[in-house]
This record gives C-alpha cells, sequence and structure tokens, in this order.
C-alpha cells in the first residue's frame, strides 16, 4: 500500500513487552520495518520474580516474521542500560514506548509503605529513567517519538488503587511537560490510557470482558503516535475495544471575586452553583490559559458588598427586555386609582378617565411609571434578579422615583423596556440600590421614557462604600408655600390602584400588613406620587398634561387610605416647582425632597425614527469636525464598497465614545450596511471607549486586547461579535491616517481658542480658599485628604492639602493625591460662586475624579468663595 505507514530504519524501545500491551505494540511496530528492543523483566503482576523468557519469546516471533529484534531483561529502574541496548545493538534510537507496570491493589488503610513505593518505582521512577537515559540522544539527532501510558485510574480515580492511580497521573504530567520541552527538538511526546485485556486487568474486569479487550485494538493508535507523520504532541488518549478518543480538561467558567473586599466563606458558598457549572465550559490547554483568568482579575479592584448585595456583580447589570402595552382602559383605571376625576363633572380632569372626551382623550403624564414598574415586577415574578442582588421583598422599601417624558405619552401602545442597575450606595446600616429602565415604543424604536427607582434595602449596608449624593437636594425654601392643593384620598384607594399593577399584599391584605407592623393596609407610594403630580398639573398648567415633563420625589413616610393629602407647592421658575406632599390627620410628610418640571410651552411633535430592522445610511462624517467622525466616514466608504460584509458579518454595533462624548452605529446586519451617527435601532454589540483610544486602535497604535483587559475598553451583548471586527484591519491606514490629520487640523483652531480663552479664574479662587482656611482651620478636618486640581481652558493645576490643620494650597502637581478632580476653569468658578455644585457638574459629564470618590461630595468648603 503506497499509504502504509512504516517504521524502516527507526529503533523503538519497547518496556513490559514480553506479553499483552508491549507485545503487541513490538509486534506491529517490527512488523511495519522498526528495529525493535523487546524489554522485559519477566516478572509476576505483582513485582515479584525474574525471567528471560518472556522478552525471548516475543522476539523469537519477530524475528520469525522476518523482522529484527534484541531481548533486554533490564527493570526499568536500569533505564540507562535499557537504552544503552538499543544503542549497542542498533546504532541509534528513535522511539521510546514506556509500558511496562505491575499492580499491588489495596484498600489505602490497608496499603503498605512497600505497595505504595513499588508501584511508584516501576511506573513513575521507571519510565522517568528510561526517558531521561534517551533524552540527550533524541535531543542530538533532532527527532523522537515518545510515549507514556497512563490509566483511566490514574485520570478518573479507582477503588483500591490509591498507589496505582497517584503513578498513572503522574505520567500525564510528565508528559505534558516534556512536551513543552522536545518540541524544538521535534522530539513528540503522548499519552495514553488503554482498555485491554492483560493481566493487569484481570484483577479489575470480569474474564469475558478481559478475553474482548484485545491489546492488537490499542497498538493501531500507538503506531499513529510514534510515526514520523505525526504532529500530535501532548495529547492524552482513551482507547480499547475498537474505541479511541482524545481527552481534554475542563474548567468551569467560574466566578470572580474582584480584588479588595472582604473575601468569606458565605460568599464563596453563595457562588457555589456559578463556580461548579460547566454550562459554560472552557478548555485550557495550558498554564497561560489556565492562569489568564487569575491574571485578569488582578487588575480588578472591589466596590465591596455584603451577604445581601455584591456591588461587583450587580452594578451595571442589564435586566433581559420586557414588553408590555397599555390601552385607554388602563390609562382610564390608574388615573381613577389617582383620585383623578373625584368630581365627574370636572371637564379638566374627565379627559383622564373618558376616552371620547371632547377635548381629546389624555393619559395622565405619571401614569409613565406604571409600565417600568411593572416590568420590574414581572421579572420579579419570574425570579430573574440581578446578580448579587440577594434580598427579599421583605427588606424592600421604594426609597425615591424619578421619571421624565420625553414626548407626552401616546393613548395606547406596545411598549419595550430596557433596565440595568444604576447605582448602589451604602447608607451605613441600609443600602440604596437604583435601576435606571428606559421604555421605548416597540413599533418604532422611540424612547418614550426614562425612570429611576431607588429602593431602600432595609439592613444591606455597611460595607464601607460610597454614600452616594447629598440628600439636600430640592428643598422647599424658608417661606410660606406659593400653592396648596388638599384632597382626602378614598378607604378604598389603595385597592382601586392595585389593579394596575402592583398586586404586593402590604396594599391590601390586612393580616399581611400586621405582620410587617402597620395598623391596616398601606397606600401605595406611586398611588400618592400621582396625586401631587395632578395638584401640580391643576395649579399651574390647567390639568393640561401636555407641558409635563418630569417629577422626582422621595418617598418619607406611609399613607393610610381615607387620610387626606396636602400638597404645598414653591414655584421657583416658570418651568420648575418644588414640592412637598403631608397628611394632615398625623401632620406627616410623606413626600419631600421632590420637584417638578413643567414645559413653558408645548412641546413639538418629533418625527418618529425609522423602525430597527432599515438599514441605516452613512453618515457624512467629514462634517462632524472631530478625528473619530472622520474615520467613521472612512469606514462607512469602506462598507458602501463591500456590501458582502453584511453577510460574513452579521451584527448591529455600537460605539460609545467619550471625551468628547459621541455615538456611532456600525450596521453590518440590515440591507447594504453603513455607519451613522448616533445609537440607532438594538445593538449586537457596544463598545465603549475614549476618543482618543479609539484613535489608536484604528490608527494600529493600541491593542483592542490589551485595551480590553487594560479595562479601557468595555465590550457588553454579544461579546464575541467583536471578534468578527477584524475587517477593520483591511482598510488603508493611510486613509485612516489623513483622516486623523484632518481633523486634527480642524480642531487645532478650535484647541487654541480654549487654551487663549481668557484670564484664568483659578488664582484668584485658590488665593480665596488659603485665606479661608487660615480662618477656619477646621475645613481641613472636615475634608482630611489631599486634592489635586487639573484645570482645563486655560490648563492649570493646583493642590489643596487638607490632611492636617490649617491646610495648604499651592500651585502645581504632587504625587499621592487622595483624589484628582478635572474641570475647567469656568466650572471652577461657577464652584466657587455656589451657581453649581459638584454632583451638578458630574452628572454633566464635566467634572472627572479620580482616586477617591467621596471628596468630590465635600467640596462645600469652596462655595461661596467669590
Amino acid at each position: 500500500m503506497s499509504n502504509e505507514l512504516r517504521f524502516d530504519g527507526r529503533v523503538a524501545i519497547v518496556t513490559g513487552a514480553g506479553q499483552g500491551l508491549g507485545r503487541a505494540h513490538a509486534l506491529l511496530l517490527a512488523s511495519r520495518g522498526a528495529r525493535v528492543v523487546v524489554n522485559d523483566l519477566g516478572g509476576t503482576a505483582t513485582g515479584g520474580g525474574k525471567s528471560s523468557e518472556a522478552a525471548d519469546r516475543v522476539v523469537a516471533e519477530i524475528k520469525a516474521a522476518g523482522g529484527e529484534a534484541v531481548a533486554n531483561y533490564d527493570s526499568v529502574e536500569d533505564g540507562a542500560r535499557i537504552v544503552q541496548s538499543a544503542l549497542d545493538h542498533f546504532k541509534r534510537l528513535d522511539i521510546v514506548i514506556n509500558n511496562a507496570g505491575i499492580l499491588r491493589d489495596t484498600t489505602f488503610h490497608k496499603m503498605s509503605e512497600q505497595d505504595w513505593e513499588l508501584i511508584y518505582r516501576v511506573h513513575l521512577l521507571g519510565a522517568f529513567r528510561v526517558t531521561h537515559a534517551a533524552w540527550p540522544h533524541l535531543r542530538e539527532a533532532g527527532y523522537g517519538r515518545i510515549l507514556f501510558t497512563s490509566s483511566a485510574a490514574g485520570i478518573y480515580g479507582n477503588f483500591g488503587q490509591a498507589n496505582y492511580g497517584m503513578a498513572k497521573l503522574g505520567l500525564v504530567g510528565l508528559a505534558r511537560t516534556l512536551a513543552l520541552e522536545g518540541a524544538k527538538k521535534n522530539i513528540l511526546v503522548n499519552v495514553i490510557a488503554p482498555i485491554a485485556g492483560s493481566r493487569l486487568t484481570e484483577t479489575i474486569l470480569p474474564k469475558e470482558v478481559t478475553d474482548a479487550l484485545k491489546p492488537e485494538y490499542v497498538s493501531p493508535l500507538v503506531a499513529v503516535l510514534c510515526h514520523e507523520s505525526c504532529e500530535e504532541n501532548g495529547g492524552l488518549f482513551e482507547v480499547g475495544g475498537g474505541f479511541m478518543a482524545k481527552l481534554r480538561w475542563q474548567r468551569t467558567e467560574g466566578t470572580r471575586f474582584k480584588l479588595g473586599r472582604n473575601l468569606t466563606p458565605e460568599l464563596v458558598q453563595g457562588q457555589w452553583a456559578a463556580i461548579t457549572d460547566f454550562e459554560k465550559a472552557t478548555f485550557p490547554s495550558d498554564v497561560a490559559s489556565s492562569m489568564q483568568p487569575v491574571m485578569e482579575n488582578l487588575e480588578s479592584k472591589s466596590r465591596g458588598g455584603n451577604e445581601f448585595i455584591d456591588v461587583d456583580a450587580a452594578l451595571g447589570y442589564e435586566f433581559p427586555a420586557v414588553s408590555t402595552s397599555y390601552d385607554e382602559r388602563d390609562l382610564s383605571l390608574y388615573a381613577l386609582g389617582v383620585g383623578a376625576a373625584r368630581d365627574p363633572l370636572n371637564p379638566k380632569e374627565l379627559r383622564f378617565v373618558y376616552e371620547n372626551h371632547g377635548d381629546g382623550f389624555q393619559p395622565l403624564p405619571s401614569y409613565a411609571v406604571v409600565p417600568a414598574v411593572n416590568a420590574v415586577l414581572k421579572l420579579v415574578a419570574e425570579g430573574k434578579q440581578a446578580p448579587g442582588l440577594n434580598y427579599g421583598l421583605d427588606r424592600v422599601l421604594h426609597g425615591e422615583q424619578y421619571t421624565e417624558l420625553l414626548r407626552p405619552l401616546p393613548p395606547h401602545a406596545k411598549l419595550r423596556h430596557q433596565g440595568r442597575i444604576k447605582d448602589i450606595f451604602d447608607k451605613g446600616k441600609n443600602a440604596l440600590v437604583v435601576t435606571d429602565i428606559r421604555t421605548f415604543d416597540a413599533a418604532t424604536g422611540e424612547e418614550l421614557v426614562r425612570n429611576e427607582m431607588t429602593i431602600f434595602v432595609r439592613g444591606a449596608g455597611g460595607w464601607g462604600g460610597d454614600r452616594g449624593p447629598s440628600s439636600d437636594v430640592n428643598v422647599p425654601p424658608e417661606r410660606a408655600p406659593d400653592a396648596v392643593v388638599t384632597e382626602k384620598t378614598s378607604d378604598n384607594q389603595a385597592l382601586l390602584y392595585r389593579l394596575s399593577g402592583d398586586w404586593n399584599p402590604l396594599h391590601a391584605d390586612p393580616e399581611f400588613a400586621n405582620a410587617f407592623g402597620f395598623p391596616k393596609p398601606i397606600l401605595h407610594g406611586l398611588c400618592t406620587f400621582g396625586h401631587v403630580a395632578r395638584h401640580v398639573l391643576a395649579t399651574y398648567r390647567d390639568s393640561d398634561a401636555r407641558y409635563f415633563k418630569s417629577i422626582k420625589v422621595r418617598f418619607a413616610d406611609s399613607v393610610f387610605p381615607g387620610e387626606t393629602l396636602q400638597t404645598e407647592m414653591w414655584k421657583e421658575s416658570d418651568s420648575r416647582i418644588v414640592l412637598r406632599c403631608k397628611v394632615v390627620e398625623r401632620n406627616k410628610v410623606v413626600i419631600s425632597n421632590a420637584a417638578i418640571e413643567l414645559h413653558t410651552e408645548l412641546p413639538k411633535a418629533s418625527a418618529a425614527p425609522k423602525a430597527e430592522a432599515q438599514a441605516p445610511k452613512a453618515a457624512p462624517a467629514a462634517s462632524q469636525g472631530s478625528a473619530s467622525a472622520e474615520v467613521f466616514g472612512v469606514i462607512g466608504r469602506y462598507v458602501e464598497k463591500h456590501p458582502e460584509l453584511v453577510a460574513k458579518v452579521g451584527n448591529v454595533y455600537l460605539f460609545k465614545l467619550t471625551s468628547p462624548e459621541s455615538a456611532w452605529t456600525l450596521d453590518l446586519k440590515n440591507g447594504q450596511g453603513g455607519v451613522t451617527q448616533g445609537a440607532v435601532g438594538k445593538a449586537d454589540c457596544t463598545l465603549e471607549l475614549t476618543d482618543a483610544d479609539f484613535m489608536e486602535m484604528t490608527s494600529g497604535k493600541a491593542d483592542p486586547q490589551k485595551l480590553y483587559f487594560g479595562g479601557k475598553l468595555k465590550i457588553s451583548g454579544n461579546v464575541m461579535a467583536s471578534q468578527k471586527l477584524n475587517f477593520l484591519t483591511k482598510i488603508d491606514p493611510r486613509e485612516v491616517g489623513a483622516a486623523s490629520g484632518a481633523a486634527a487640523k480642524a480642531e487645532a483652531p478650535k484647541a487654541d481658542a480654549a487654551k487663549s480663552s481668557g484670564p484664568a479664574c483659578a488664582p484668584a479662587v485658590f488665593k480665596a480658599l488659603q485665606e479661608r482656611l487660615t480662618k477656619s482651620p477646621e475645613l481641613a478636618a472636615e475634608v482630611a485628604a489631599l486634592v489635586q486640581f487639573k484645570l482645563t481652558a486655560p490648563e492649570g493645576a493646583w493642590v489643596v492639602d487638607l490632611r492636617s490643620s490649617p491646610g495648604s494650597v499651592s500651585e502645581g502637581t504632587q504625587a499621592g493625591a487622595t483624589a484628582t478632580l478635572t474641570l475647567a476653569d469656568e466650572d471652577l468658578q461657577a464652584l466657587a460662586r455656589g451657581t453649581v455644585t459638584a454632583r451638578e457638574l458630574f452628572q454633566r459629564s464635566r467634572l472627572r475624579v479620580d482616586g477617591d470618590v467621596r471628596v468630590a461630595h465635600r467640596l462645600g468648603f469652596l462655595k461661596n468663595l467669590v
């Protein structure tokens, strides 16, 4: 046969070749032209005795068939003598098959040291000595094939074979290492774990099974692994009875605890399902891949947590999308639930509950919170909680609510809600969890509503984390309210409101309410929320819902159905109303720190966006004015020339860039594909990085993998889809560079203008700060930090050392800052004047905080400096 695997000219050592597997290996190799050293001590299966008969018999068989062989009777512990036998008789050595073995089976508690030692010496030490003696000759020749014989007992363990299992698995580790060390010299090393009928298996397998497991079913695989055409190296194979398969290590995806937190046995136990779940298995092939998750985790820094809240696992989690719908009936029922049309002849409020109203039906704008809450309750009912949030409804209270309408609600709609855990704050004994929920028109993809739901979790704080922003917001002025509305709720108000979807029994079941310390069921906080929204609309916009923009409230205390609500309102401007709501009977504030924003003119209807399925067209990126915009223009032109990318890639990518902020959608899924500025439709994969890092990456100066592992590139959604972006490397780098250069030139005048925008305010601000610290040295103790200020437009740097009284101020930079604050010179002046707060600047991305974020919450010492 022309494709027959031959071993002509090769010399092989087969240990334990007097019978069984070794005999079958030796006979097969010799029949294919190999010259074989048939090694066998001739002892018993348990290691006793010695005889030359077994080896001589196999040599005779080989010679009778026309082959070449020589017998060797040395113990494998004398490996050097076995190797020398090959060199003396055949002048070379190419193949080493470590097959020799014995058994000393007994349970571990009965096992003697001799039982342990003898197995180790024959299987592991013997294989080492034979291979170690052969190694220099194989290296010098630049060729070698080595095979070790392991066992299922070593891979999986087997009752009564602790000694044998130890040795057999040790051979796997030895082989894997030699495979690495010998590869450069063309020395390939592999392992088999055979199942064959022999004197070693007759003690553990029935005779009829042993008889059927012929050694001849194993030797063909051995021949392939020992042939010069073999490229397999470091492999482990199970073989026997006609079955052959390669094994590899499998590992669960596991879980990662970020460094710096208090890692307790309870936390480990709580993650046991993830630690042991093989659904998302990986297959590490070497030490580097084994260490990869560990090395990646070394870059992590924990935000903390406890048994109730794991901030690292929960923060940023995106919930699965939830679909809901509503119609005029749902809106009418809600409006009745929050007290609307109590006077059925009031034409202004009748339009909230009557779909055929002559002036047109209007959804009450506070209804915008209901579909989002119902989406959350749906997830809860399905057991879909964010990872790391390990508390039940018994610990939960609705703490704050923010609802913003991007346009007036339609009278009916099908909606899609997308939620994520936005913030988690440690309030000492308790905790706050903020969930951001965006609501979209399911048909068009248009964003309709933004909700931020802040949940107060009792007894879940205390890990020393960020306490969050100050509570001193939306505080009424020290004067009488500009308007007051008083309204009594009905005794069955909670039962009516719950028909809008909030099924919590705390609002309906007297026994359940008693169990939580209430004399009777309480009114939903969001029911009171709806009442105050109506009161403000009626007072300042004649109950016209179209003027409503947003509402933010804090739920301060409970309301019982039948109590009287009194909403006090202060008009800060034509568009902003600060409010407070009390229960008259108990003089208790039930809604505090609240404000409603109203439109001063009816908002114009915006054109409905295209459906998500439509493919975006390439944007005229060259007119956008930034380097990244120019590059996306290049990408768009490339996609236009290569429409086949849509079929090859099949994904929509959203690039979110910062400093400056921009968003770009790369659609390689729909139509001919294209690039569009902004977030269009639903992305399969989202990549977040700075504008500068994007430019470095697309120009080839930065490695995307290093950006990812360094935390500079965040990938969410279908992470594997990011691998299909390698087509970007085919874009002519000269075209990308030209685009970058053109944008840089266009930006240069702007940058120069920023640097020369006028005299810096910083010197005057910091001079005034030094004077304040001298007069009020106690301010330093309140902050107790080294604060580095980095200013832009114009650039400057100042150090404020408040680690000891009275504190000091100096121009320049200093290492070891507790926090570094980067902001524009004009924003520093606004802080010093008190016209803006650090929180407002941070939320608008105009204040960057590196280091201890808590320092930014203690910048009150700058207020009213100038």
